[in-house]
């Protein structure tokens, strides 16, 4: 009885616990993924480049490579044979002055006499006159006017010119007495000034260049230099007779325009080759169906007597304000209403309009204005308003039934960290920026930070700087 109890086991079968749901621990996956997710999706997205808005200015490309006229003449020689000058180049001769000597044969300048021109001593006048002008210029030297470097060097070089004209004068005198040959000297005609370079454009005018004259490929320059032998009949010097000279530049149909429209008829441009400033009356010519501008100057010619072609800058007024890009200037739609329907709501300094009802109840509605026209039309935002809204006039029973629609041009500014339009006044543009007026009471102010690609940003979106 015993043993059968013994034999009797109790089989204890074991049973996995059953978990609890963690809510906790599926909300932390939840956002931890959505974290992972907004980052990852933050990171690869598109951001909009931020500009800052500062004041600035455009400098328009006004630089132009000028066609010089003179009034001037070739004037050729009566005999032929070996010449030399008793002038220098580009100076000044009056009339009946000894301009060049013609022998049959070349004559002899041997090294005593050349040694001693070239080293020929300065008098006391000029040296003292030399000093002078150095000390003067030293005296008064500004670094912000550079240019008047070209003018000191001009102003050496004439007194040296003056002075070796002397000399070579008298050198080619004792020259043409020791060879014993006959020779025939020319004298200038009239008072001028002597170059001794020909182009074949000596017989230019205003009344008929041509746009051929332009054309540089096939321009060619002879220099005439001593003991060169010359025929009968060819050129011997060219003669320029008067200090009025003209510049005449190629012009775009659009800037001409643009400069008639203006009635500019003075302007101060700057030479390339010195950066000499100088003042010109300017006209516009239409000839052929293109256009020139004609600057007119009066004086300074010597220095360019021996140029052609002259490159040059007219210094026009450029417009101020702030520089933006042009990629920034967006246009939009908006409401115009007439600015007598606006009023402010009760107490509250905020702008708005009286809406009128379907009940024919009037009540305030707050708008953001975005400009405001010399007309009297204020613009408004297409998200606030419905076309066919009726807003009356405070004050008065007249209604206005919203629905025109014009444009403004602007950017998005994102000082509070969304995009919000802002209207810009170009005054002027480049390749790249416009200048936009500065002070607008419904537009940018200098350290504005504005969306650089406008095209891509629309009003009231997120921007994060």
């Amino acid at each position: 009885m015993l043993a059968k109890k013994k034999n009797k086991s109790v089989n204890i079968k074991r049973y996995k616990a059953k978990k609890e749901f963690n809510i906790g621990m599926f909300l932390f996956a939840v956002v931890f993924i959505y974290l992972i997710v907004t980052i990852t999706a933050y990171l690869l997205e598109d951001k909009p480049s931020i500009y800052e808005v500062r004041e600035g200015s455009i400098v328009k490309d006004n630089t132009y490579t000028g066609l010089i006229i003179r009034q001037e003449t070739t004037v050729n020689a009566e005999s032929g044979g070996y010449i030399n000058y008793y002038q220098n180049g580009n100076s000044k001769v009056k009339y009946g002055a000894p301009v060049y000597a013609i022998s049959k044969n070349a004559l002899n300048f041997d090294d005593s006499s050349t040694e001693s021109s070239s080293t020929a001593d300065l008098s006391p006048d000029v040296q003292s006159g030399l000093v002078t002008q150095l000390q003067t210029f030293n005296e008064n030297y500004d670094n912000s006017n550079f240019s008047s470097i070209y003018t000191l060097k001009n102003e050496l070089q004439n007194t040296l010119q003056n002075a070796y004209r002397t000399t070579k004068t008298a050198q080619l005198a004792s020259v043409i007495e020791s060879s014993g040959q006959t020779v025939t000297t020319a004298s200038a005609g009239q008072d001028g000034i002597v170059s001794y370079t020909i182009d074949g454009l000596e017989s230019l005018t205003v009344d008929n260049f041509t746009a051929d004259n332009f054309n540089k490929t096939n321009y060619k320059v002879t220099e005439l230099t001593d003991q060169m032998k010359i025929s009968s009949g060819s050129p011997a010097y060219r003669l320029i007779t008067s200090e009025n000279w003209y510049v005449v530049i190629p012009l775009k149909e659009d800037t001409a325009k643009e400069f008639q429209k203006s009635d500019l008829q003075n302007v101060q441009v700057r030479i390339d080759k010195d950066s000499e400033k100088m003042w010109s009356a300017f006209s516009v010519l239409e000839r052929d169906g293109n256009f020139y501008g004609v600057l007119t100057f009066d004086n300074s010619m010597i220095r360019y007597a021996s140029e052609r072609f002259l490159n040059i800058e007219l210094i026009l007024e450029d417009e101020c304000g702030l520089k933006i890009p042009k990629s920034a200037v967006v246009e939009e739609q908006f409401f115009v209403i007439p600015h007598d329907y606006i009023t402010n709501g009760g107490n509250s300094s905020l702008e708005g309009v009286m809406v009128l009802d379907s009940k024919g109840t009037a009540s305030f509605q707050a708008v953001d204005i975005y400009d405001t026209s010399d007309d009297g039309e204020v613009y408004l935002s297409r998200d606030q308003l419905k076309s066919g809204t009726v807003i009356v006039k405070p004050d008065s029973s007249d209604t206005y039934t919203i629905d025109t629609q014009k444009p403004l041009k602007g950017v998005y500014n994102i000082n509070k960290g969304y995009a919000i339009f802002k209207k810009v006044s170009i005054l002027c543009e480049s390749d790249e920026y416009y200048i936009v007026q500065e002070g607008d009471s419904y537009g940018l102010s200098n350290y504005d930070h504005i969306v650089q690609n406008g095209a891509g940003v629309s009003s009231d979106d997120v921007v994060f700087q």
